[in-house]
């Protein structure tokens, strides 16, 4: 279907995770010269879990509490950071290493010495990127920054730092307690500006923003390679696949001309929840002009100038000898390279190369955070 804008959403989602992507090759950038393991983490895990170990060994309840996160997502979230060797837990007798199946709330959770070495990184490169972007944009971003601070500064929930990963519905979140904060990070403002919008759509919604803006935005009644989702969508093969969550939105066929191959089209529960999906971000966005007065529009503006600057292509560039960049690196958690790891190599510097190309046409509209890419987009 055409439409005639793109949802305000959508637009938050682009910028940050470009920011993400930029800091991201930074940080494995720095972290490859420790030789430590870890290299591959997202700043994702930061805002959401280590910046919380970085003063000692805490309990996993303390974590989640500290994280504003459920400790059922905690628990995922460590059993992952183990299995890496970021982080070890005590007394951590269980079964399902890796998971986080077995972790107890009360055992203490502590940094390795790779996850020791990622903390000294991340608090010093979040400024500088913070910095390159001002520089970068100028106006364009202290507006955008002034008008996200407004709406941040409004909020009545007590939100995490960084943006949850999950492809279904959103976890509930109660009455904020913290005050508001001058001069938060450019993505904290922007995770929690995004998070805010996502809870008023999912709050009518049966169908989770994270496939709407995505999957289910980039099919139609017409047929198109299954393979081709994770193009459309600018996520990757992991996050954009067929799984059980889209199931109900989807109708798969085999195309007799080829005889192989799975071909997707959207059922009808599928074409209503993508017609929903611009419905309801058009009521959120109509809402929110109410609530938020002008910074909205300012939001607005400024996000599609900055979509369109050259400048944004010149910071989605990444530094030589990353993963990106088209480096060869193991996986999270091993040292021999693999074959999945070739694979995913060859799909971060495609998405890359996209990205880079039209930020505004391949960047998704929705982050999701991959595991296997370190929560990274």
């Amino acid at each position: 279907m055409s439409v005639p804008y793109k949802p305000l959403s959508a637009l938050i989602s682009q910028i940050l995770v470009a920011y993400t992507v930029e800091l991201d090759c930074e940080f494995e950038r720095r972290m490859r010269k420790t030789e430590r393991h870890g290299a591959r983490l997202s700043l994702v895990v930061w805002l959401n879990v280590l910046q919380f170990l970085a003063g000692g060994p805490i309990s996993v309840r303390t974590l989640a509490t500290r994280a504003v996160a459920e400790e059922a997502g905690a628990k995922a979230w460590l059993g992952c950071l183990e299995r890496w060797g970021v982080v070890a837990l005590q007394p951590g007798k269980r079964t399902g290493f890796g998971s986080g199946r077995g972790i107890r709330a009360d055992w203490l959770v502590r940094l390795t010495a790779s996850g020791e070495t990622a903390v000294t990184i991340w608090p010093d490169l979040i400024p500088e990127i913070d910095s390159r972007w001002s520089k970068r944009f100028g106006d364009d971003l202290t507006l955008l920054r002034r008008s996200l601070e407004a709406i941040e500064h409004q909020i009545d929930l007590e939100l995490p730092q960084g943006l949850p990963s999950s492809i279904l519905k959103l976890p509930e979140f109660g009455p904020r307690r913290s005050a508001a904060e001058d001069g938060l990070p450019l993505p904290v403002l922007l995770s929690r500006v995004l998070l805010a919008f996502a809870l008023d759509f999912e709050r009518n919604s049966h169908t989770p923003i994270s496939l709407s803006a995505n999957a289910i935005r980039v099919l139609s009644d017409e047929p198109i390679p299954e393979t081709e989702i994770p193009r459309r969508t600018g996520c990757s093969e992991e996050t954009a696949g067929i799984g059980w969550q889209l199931k109900p939105y989807i109708l798969l066929e085999r195309d007799p001309a080829m005889g192989r191959g799975k071909f997707v089209r959207l059922s009808e529960a599928g074409i209503k929840a993508q017609n929903e999906y611009y419905t309801r971000t058009r009521n959120v966005e109509a809402k929110w002009k109410k609530l938020f007065r002008a910074a909205t529009q300012e939001i607005r503006e400024s996000l599609t100038t900055l979509l369109k600057t050259g400048e944004l292509s010149d910071g989605l560039k990444p530094p030589a000898g990353t993963t990106r960049a088209g480096a060869q690196t193991p996986a999270l958690g091993r040292v021999d390279i693999g074959p999945a790891a070739r694979q995913r190599k060859r799909d971060l510097v495609m998405q890359t190369e996209a990205f880079m190309r039209d930020p505004a046409g391949h960047l998704p509209h929705y982050p999701l955070w991959d595991m296997n890419r370190g929560f990274g987009p």
